[in-house]
């Protein structure tokens, strides 16, 4: 019997790789050698925080989504957040303030969080929350950016605020990407990684999965061509189908079980990149991670919710503490039940399971 993937695992090893490789390279590059080896510490001291709070009856996740904006500057085919409304063009006033995401930010690190995962819409249009968060040097942002919003200025926050690393968004090949994405933006995005990789910035990639491209962006040519650009971290994201019409795109066993595969001996191979893959690396560990099991999520408005996917809330931070989201109702409901180990067809198992939530947040 094949042993339980264990994810949290996986990530650590895979950061104290990053970490070992960068400092390896201090001549080279001193500013990053020596942000990774305070992180290290910093990584290991918010373990034993979250352990002392478990011991305490409080389970906190390592890890933290936070949508810091609702806005977007692009229009890519599919995209599930345009499809239910809570991605548009303009910047909503009503939205967290960057000094309320500070304080969410230090919430997080005195509950031991240490990687927070910043989306949008298009974080990159938010550069007051990304100070903030460069702020926080004991947290590591990755952030997920289309890519089109990088300029000099944001060159020089990545350089000094290490604990900043962008994830930029690609869909494969030209083609696929501009067909998905619009017109040119594979090549604002591969200038950027270059541009990275010159700098001695690190950076990733987050790749939506598809039944059209999945031969395509799951392959060791594929990833190699990604690693000699300078890419250390890889994420698959499984595309979440919104319409009937779209529902072909969405992965099925076939396409996991090939995923899966083909991912065990490409990570064996590559060390120094870290690839993730979800859900199918969640499944792997027995079931969805979200709404509090290894992170939950913060909208651009306070509200706490499961996963991006599953916009269902009983509880805002605008008007109570991190602590508290973490064991609202509705989390504590999703964990203590059987719905996050459930089968399912696209990327979201509480997306394919909607019903079953709203029922939870009626007290049903």
């Amino acid at each position: 019997m094949k042993p339980q993937f264990d994810l949290q695992k996986h990530i650590e090893q895979g950061v104290e790789k990053i970490v070992a490789d960068t400092i390896k390279a201090t001549l080279i590059n001193p500013k990053e050698s020596a942000f990774m080896l305070r992180f290290a510490k910093a990584s290991k001291d918010a373990s034993k925080r979250r352990m002392k709070l478990e011991e305490e009856g409080l389970h906190v996740p390592g890890f933290l989504l936070a949508s810091i904006t609702s806005s977007c500057n692009l229009h890519c085919a599919g995209c599930y957040s345009r499809c239910i409304h809570t991605t548009v063009d303009e910047e909503p006033k009503e939205q967290l303030s960057g000094e309320e995401w500070q304080k969410i930010f230090e919430e997080a690190q005195d509950l031991g969080v240490s990687f927070i995962l910043v989306a949008g819409g298009e974080p990159m249009i938010r550069r007051d929350v990304m100070r903030a968060a460069g702020n926080m040097p004991n947290i590591i942002f990755p952030i997920f950016t289309n890519g089109t919003f990088i300029d000099d200025e944001y060159f020089q926050l990545l350089d000094k605020c290490r604990n900043l690393i962008p994830v930029l968004s690609i869909e494969g090949g030209q083609e696929i990407t501009d067909e998905r994405r619009g017109k040119g933006v594979y090549d604002i995005v591969t200038k950027n990684m270059k541009a990275f990789q010159e700098k001695g910035l690190i950076f990733g990639a987050s790749i939506t999965v598809t039944t059209e491209n999945v031969k395509e962006v799951v392959s060791r040519e594929y990833l190699e061509d990604l690693a000699a650009k300078g890419c250390k971290l890889v994420i698959f994201v499984e595309f979440v189908p919104v319409t009937e019409e779209s529902r072909h795109l969405a992965p099925g066993d076939k396409e996991r079980a090939y995923m899966d595969e083909t991912l065990e001996p490409i990570r064996a191979g590559m060390e120094e990149m870290l690839i993730l893959s979800f859900p199918g690396d969640e499944l792997a560990m027995g079931g969805c991670m979200a709404a509090g099991r290894e992170f939950f999520h913060i909208n651009s408005h306070g509200d706490a919710e499961p996963c991006p996917f599953s916009p269902y809330s009983d509880i805002n931070v605008k008007n109570t503490s991190l602590r508290e989201a973490i064991s609202s109702r509705l989390f504590e409901a999703l964990r203590d039940g059987e719905l996050l180990k459930e089968s399912h067809d696209g990327g979201c198992v509480l997306y394919e399971k909607k019903e079953q939530v709203e029922a939870i947040l009626k007290g049903e």
